[in-house]
């Protein structure tokens, strides 16, 4: 069985963390489901400051995981298998690890995200649709 991973940190930016979805639907799903291999510009992070990176092949795999932030959207919620909702409750814990993995120089633009990912998951109501929920 082939398993492919699509993070949504390869299409999101801090300035556009959810709109960036048509180029996942063009370039990887539509594709995909039609039998073919997808095609993306992933978003390269390597300083802090998003921009184009390298051009990534995602092979038609028997199982495709979109990883991230509004992966689980409710526009495609027909499409899912499963949804897993994976949380830690702590916000400051969670920005302290972000923050860890990012750099100092990210931290307003992660206090920012944060408060879209709130504002995100209440409207789209990712959480209460999830079919595994994984609280650390």
């Amino acid at each position: 069985m082939t398993t492919a991973l699509v993070p949504t940190d390869h299409f999101a930016t801090w300035t556009d963390p959810v709109a960036w979805w048509p180029r996942l639907v063009d370039g990887v799903l539509t594709p995909l489901a039609a039998g073919r291999p997808g095609r993306y510009q992933a978003v390269a992070w390597s300083d802090g400051t998003p921009r184009l990176g390298e051009w990534i092949t995602v092979e038609v795999p028997d199982v495709l995981v979109l990883e991230g932030v509004s992966a689980g959207r409710r526009s495609i919620e027909p499409l899912l298998s499963a949804l897993a909702w994976v949380e830690l409750p702590e916000p400051a814990v969670r920005l302290a690890r972000a923050v860890a993995r990012d750099g100092e120089a990210c931290r307003a633009e992660l206090v920012r995200w944060q408060a879209f990912e709130t504002g995100w998951f209440a409207v789209d109501g990712t959480r209460d649709r999830a079919s595994v929920t994984l609280v650390s």
